[in-house]
């Protein structure tokens, strides 16, 4: 298989969304508003990792644009539990691609404690040889999420996906302090966020 020219309009629709979702970010940073989003992230598998889960879902490699569905991922980040809501629906309400499906990781947490809202997008892409519609996986989470599960990933990739008991009942525990550590923080939401407004109008009145 020519990988190049496969993923490459994967890494297309990764580099559109990442620009089109930042574009928000900057629109609310333009107004007193809270931004709902803290930062954007993106990437295209890499091949190894393709053929890895290829072989673990047996899924022909003649199939993967239908079959696997996080190809192309793309990662919102926000500050609280409840900017994860108001991501979900600006998503909702935009019409350059078509949400596919969802899955809320977030209420109903993996068992291993992993905690994300994810959708699958069909975004078009616009090529030479005309439109592809290329599936790409968005998750959404908060800084203390991203933060836990970033360190489980590096974790199960170091111990092949097999990480040992003990350091598996302390991801559990720390994936409980994560989801504390949400709760508390949306509890004084709107005091940070006022303090916030103040910080942005300060830096604005000593740039002008």
């Amino acid at each position: 298989m020519d990988w190049d020219s496969f993923l490459t309009p994967y890494k297309q629709a990764v580099d559109e969304l990442k620009v089109k979702l930042r574009g928000i970010r900057e629109q609310y940073q333009k107004t007193s508003l809270h931004t709902p989003i803290e930062f954007v992230t993106g990437r295209v598998k890499p091949v190894s990792s393709i053929l890895n889960k290829a072989e673990r879902k047996q899924i022909p490699l003649n199939r993967l644009d239908a079959e696997m569905q996080d190809l192309a991922g793309v990662r919102i980040v926000t500050q609280f539990v409840e900017d994860i809501e108001t991501v979900i629906e600006l998503v909702k309400t935009r019409t350059d691609f078509e949400i596919v499906s969802e899955r809320d990781y977030i209420l109903q947490k993996k068992q291993s404690g992993y905690r994300s809202y994810h959708l699958v997008l069909r975004y078009p892409v616009h090529t030479i040889e005309g439109e592809q519609k290329i599936l790409v996986e968005l998750q959404i989470r908060t800084l203390s999420m991203n933060f836990w599960a970033t360190i489980e990933h590096s974790l199960r990739y170091k111990y092949s996906g097999e990480i040992p008991e003990d350091i598996n009942m302390r991801l559990q525990r720390a994936s409980e302090a994560a989801f504390w550590l949400d709760e508390e923080m949306s509890i004084i939401r709107d005091e940070v966020q006022e303090a916030q407004r103040i910080i942005t109008a300060k830096q604005r009145q000593s740039r002008s």
